[in-house]
């Protein structure tokens, strides 16, 4: 297997520089979906430029492709990290838009 070196700017880059991206808590409702499942309700925990965390009553499990939705945000597509005890935490496909993620904190904060 070859191994290749992540590319700057990339969302695989960023993980592998910083695996603890700031997180702001938060408590902002919207819809989780996994792919194949239906939408279910939610509350985002916390939310990073990289991820977040939210209430998942249904197990959802690790490396379930899902997409969150929250008031005034498209969907933004994401990858089940793990699930305990009712939370779930997902990565980001993509690093979200720093202005986009401040507008968001601002309004929910």
């Amino acid at each position: 297997m070859i191994k290749t070196t992540p590319h700057l700017g990339t969302y695989e880059y960023a993980t592998q520089e910083d695996r603890s991206a700031s997180r702001t808590r938060v408590a902002i409702p919207g819809h989780i979906r996994p792919a194949g499942g239906k939408r279910l309700a939610t509350t985002t925990r916390n939310i990073s430029l990289s991820g977040f965390a939210a209430i998942a009553i249904a197990r959802l499990n690790p490396g379930t492709k899902c997409w969150l939705t929250l008031p005034g945000v498209p969907s933004i597509e994401a990858e089940v990290v793990w699930w305990e005890g009712g939370v779930v935490g997902c990565a980001f496909k993509e690093l979200l838009n720093q202005a986009d993620f401040d507008a968001l904190i601002e309004r929910w904060l």
